[in-house]
């Protein structure tokens, strides 16, 4: 058995902070989570409840919503990206080690966050919009089987393009995105976390409005999705499995606008 040296002892123990983290952070998100459904009456098996009617979208109630967008995303996002950031750790470890510039792997993991807080923005305006149009119930639950059969039709048909494919494929491929992107210092990796981010966002953002049908707070539904994510990026024959999965949601589409 050959002993490790001093780097690769050192890069083994980055990659254990860097997954512990990615572990706290993901069961923190989770946990807030629980408890704003179980606080606004909605749990397990039902979107968040507004027994008084729908809520007056004030500036406090709005940036309520956006932080539980954001602690959302973070919570189904960053176990998926895992793959990417313990490469981008071990990549920046032994650049550091031959005095090369390196990256902080915090710093891209925050540019990772600032896409899909973009992205919690939009989905927040969305939610305001949906509500105000009647589209979505004060449960935050699709009130139009029109409406969610004809998001999941176009979330399914959107797994099979070309586009969700190609943002797939980077999602898959740690190491050629960080060999052909690969920028230094602190602009650089947080501008590599933004564009992984980026891609990540145009691989799994039809899944994430999903939720306008299934509950934005139905944590079943919340952790399917995630699950799915996962799936599709770590394991063998991703693309499969967002070929079935985008077959599903489309005879699921098809059944609710029959029903």
């Amino acid at each position: 058995m050959s002993v490790p040296t001093s780097l690769e002892a050192a890069v083994a123990r980055d990659r254990r902070l860097v997954m512990a983290a990615i572990v706290v952070l993901t069961a923190l998100s989770w946990a807030y989570l629980v408890s704003m459904a179980r606080d606004m009456g909605g749990g397990m098996n039902a979107g968040m409840a507004m027994p008084m009617g729908p809520a007056a979208w004030t500036s406090g109630y709005a940036a309520m919503m956006l932080v539980m967008w954001v602690v959302m995303m973070a919570g189904m996002m960053l176990p998926s990206a895992m793959p990417m950031i313990l490469t981008v750790a071990t990549i920046g470890r032994r650049r550091r080690a031959r005095g090369q510039p390196h990256v902080a792997t915090a710093v891209f993991v925050a540019g990772y966050l600032i896409a899909w807080g973009g992205f919690s923005v939009a989905a927040t305006a969305a939610q305001w919009g949906l509500e105000q149009a009647a589209l979505l119930s004060p449960m935050m639950v699709s009130t139009s089987p029109v409406f969610g059969g004809l998001l999941l039709i176009a979330a399914g048909l959107y797994q099979v393009t070309p586009l969700k494919h190609a943002c797939l494929r980077h999602c898959r491929s740690p190491f050629d995105f960080v060999l052909n992107r690969w920028c230094d210092g602190a602009a650089g990796a947080l501008r590599m976390g933004v564009e992984h981010g980026l891609y990540c966002l145009g691989c799994c953002w039809v899944a994430m409005v999903l939720l306008f049908v299934f509950g934005v707070m139905n944590l079943l539904w919340i952790a399917a999705l995630a699950i799915l994510v996962l799936l599709e990026k770590v394991v063998p024959g991703g693309h499969r499995i967002a070929w079935a999965f985008g077959g599903l949601m489309v005879g699921g589409g098809v059944w609710m606008l029959a029903s």
